[in-house]
């Protein structure tokens, strides 16, 4: 009994010591989608302030494919030691769930919520070759045309995939959904006139909007936005009721140490109140938007699949 006690105060102490410890080497972050995007382009801000505070280098992994299921699924399946941790967004966290019938993975079981890190502005851009400068012309132009307009996304589930859904059933159109592996890479399709419309992040689209190669309609938003005053909302311009949030956290796989989590989550809000990380992000439309625990992410996190839950069921939105 004595031993049996004695080794439990061990394990005890020896975790604790651990987690006291942590980080003493490198860390895996784990992000879902391909290099260039705006989810990428977070991860590596986030990671270059976490390496200078802890002195340990923050690994960029780029896990792409299935609109970020197959990182959040290696992300799961990784030891809960606090040298892998996951960049999440509102697709594979908590919109999939309701979109893929074998999910390899439970959005509440398999993860630990860490932090709740930014809000990324979302654009409606058309091709050139789509003759509509409003939300309202492009409505009257998918009735007209049902099935003609192709809209591209990072990847069936994720903020611009159910954005298009999204229009579709409110605005009663039907424009087919063309899923890729990364907002970088339907960008250079629909600049390219391969696709003719993106409800993209503000990091993939600032530099063709820029350069008059998209023509940029409204913002996803539920009110306007300083970065792009002159721009009505989605739900404003003809479609009521039309508002996403696209935003990314991050997480650990389940059974992560409560210590860990928290010195996780305390340098992640910190980086993210850092004027270098701030400037950085701010120039892309993507905000800082945290929680002030660990656990309120984790509400969070189910609210948002009540939410998309009923946007997935009301448009019928099916990935395989």
């Amino acid at each position: 009994m004595r031993f049996a006690l004695a080794l439990v105060f061990w394990i005890a102490s020896y975790s604790a010591h651990c987690a006291s410890a942590w980080p003493d080497k490198p860390i895996r972050l784990i992000v879902p989608v391909a290099p260039g995007g705006g989810a990428d382009i977070t991860a590596r801000a986030i990671g270059q302030a976490l390496t200078a505070a802890w002195g340990q280098q923050i690994i960029i992994d780029n896990r792409a494919g299935a609109g970020g299921t197959v990182g959040l699924d290696i992300g799961a399946k990784a030891s809960a030691d606090g040298y892998t941790l996951i960049e999440a967004s509102m697709g594979p966290l908590t919109v999939d769930v309701s979109l893929y019938k074998n999910l390899p993975y439970d959005p509440i079981r398999d993860f630990t919520p860490i932090a709740r890190g930014v809000t990324a502005l979302n654009l409606l851009v058309v091709h050139p070759s789509l003759p509509v400068a409003s939300v309202k012309e492009l409505i009257a132009y998918a009735k007209a045309n049902p099935a003609r307009i192709n809209f591209g996304s990072s990847g069936a589930g994720r903020a611009d995939h159910l954005a298009g859904e999204m229009f579709n059933t409110l605005a009663g159109v039907k424009m087919q959904h063309v899923p890729y592996k990364g907002g970088a890479l339907a960008m250079v399709d629909l600049v390219g006139g391969n696709i003719q419309l993106i409800f993209a992040t503000v990091s993939t689209a600032v530099t063709a909007v820029k350069a008059g190669r998209i023509r940029p309609l409204a913002v996803t938003t539920a009110n306007r936005v300083d970065m792009f005053p002159q721009l009505p909302t989605v739900a404003e311009a003809g479609v009521p009721g039309f508002a996403v949030d696209n935003w990314y956290g991050f997480v650990g796989p389940r059974g992560l140490p409560k210590d860990i989590v928290l010195k996780a989550h305390a340098e992640i809000n910190r980086a993210l109140a850092s004027p270098d990380v701030k400037s950085r992000l701010d120039a892309l439309g993507i905000l800082p938007f945290t929680l002030p625990t660990p656990e309120a992410f984790g509400d969070y996190i189910k609210s948002e699949i009540s939410k998309y839950a009923r946007v997935v069921k009301d448009s019928g939105a099916r990935a395989e």
